[in-house]
């Protein structure tokens, strides 16, 4: 079957590629261009394709015509997500409009936190509404990740109060998470994705079981840090709404069984505000794997 393997679809002559368009061609033309690298993108991968098929058809509920034509939208969106990214992060004339929600539960984080998002909308553009919490956004990143784009993006990133952690195999992220948390930051993670390995649980999600990574909210209650949910959802052409769920604790006990219990209600609670986001924007959600782990899939 197909899983995460760690690495975000893309390279980095794509980014650079928009950025240019953008620079001297603008936003419109970036989106015209979009269309023929949609189109490639349908039958460039199989294995993205039965995935990404099985969530619309299979979950959703969609014909199959609409499921296909869907999954073209998926990529044009997705590829809409790239391009803004690059406008806001690289500060480029066309800028695209951010309204917030629940910035009266971010303020609250004065002692740092962690914000759970997912792959839908387009969290890297909606991060930066975060400037009025004057803290540093230490965004958590898969070693695997390729590493060309994450270095590219960091250039972008340069005068923005907002950096990298790699998860590696020897946990030395975790010694660097608590250095920032200690700092009063803030770290910002997905719920939605994980790499073989990584301890889950099964929480159903549009109607059938889905594995679910545990850490985000292990880390929230060892490090005893409030969370909260957090999407940037593209609701038109050139703007985003970004908002935030009110913050919560996730109690520590040493308890095993009870701990076990805490954090799963707190994983379904996050469940649940992903799927409604995905329910409204079916075609902004872009996990391009066996998210599900269906066999028939391959």
């Amino acid at each position: 079957m197909t899983t995460w393997e760690g690495k975000s679809r893309g390279k980095v002559i794509g980014y650079k590629i928009f950025e240019w368009s953008l620079k001297y061609l603008g936003l419109d033309f970036g989106y015209f261009l979009l269309l023929f690298v949609s189109a490639y993108f349908v039958f460039a991968s199989k294995k993205a394709f039965r995935s990404i098929f099985y969530y619309f058809h299979n979950r959703l509920h969609f014909n199959r015509l609409k499921s296909l034509t869907s999954i073209f939208r998926n990529y044009y969106l997705f590829g809409q997500v790239i391009i803004d990214k690059t406008v806001i992060l690289g500060g480029f004339k066309n800028k695209i409009k951010l309204n917030l929600e629940g910035k009266e539960f971010l303020l609250q984080m004065k002692n740092g936190g962690i914000l759970i998002s997912g792959h839908i909308g387009n969290w890297e553009v909606g991060g930066q509404v975060l400037d009025f919490m004057e803290k540093k956004i230490n965004v958590l990143v898969f070693d695997a990740e390729r590493q060309a784009i994450k270095n590219y993006m960091s250039e972008v990133l340069s005068d923005r109060l907002v950096s990298f952690i790699s998860i590696g195999d020897d946990y030395s992220h975790l010694m660097e998470m608590k250095k920032v948390l200690a700092n009063k930051e803030i770290i910002a993670m997905h719920g939605d994705r994980f790499v073989s390995g990584n301890k889950t649980i099964m929480i159903d999600f549009l109607g059938e079981p889905a594995p679910f990574p545990l850490g985000p909210w292990l880390l929230a209650s060892y490090f005893k840090v409030p969370v909260s949910y957090v999407f940037a959802i593209k609701e038109s052409r050139k703007s985003y709404r970004f908002f935030a769920t009110p913050i919560k604790m996730v109690p520590y006990t040493r308890n095993p069984s009870h701990r076990e219990e805490i954090l799963i209600n707190s994983m379904k609670e996050y469940v649940y505000e992903l799927e409604k986001i995905v329910k409204n924007y079916p075609l902004q959600w872009y996990n391009y794997y066996d998210f599900w782990m269906k066999k028939e899939n391959n």
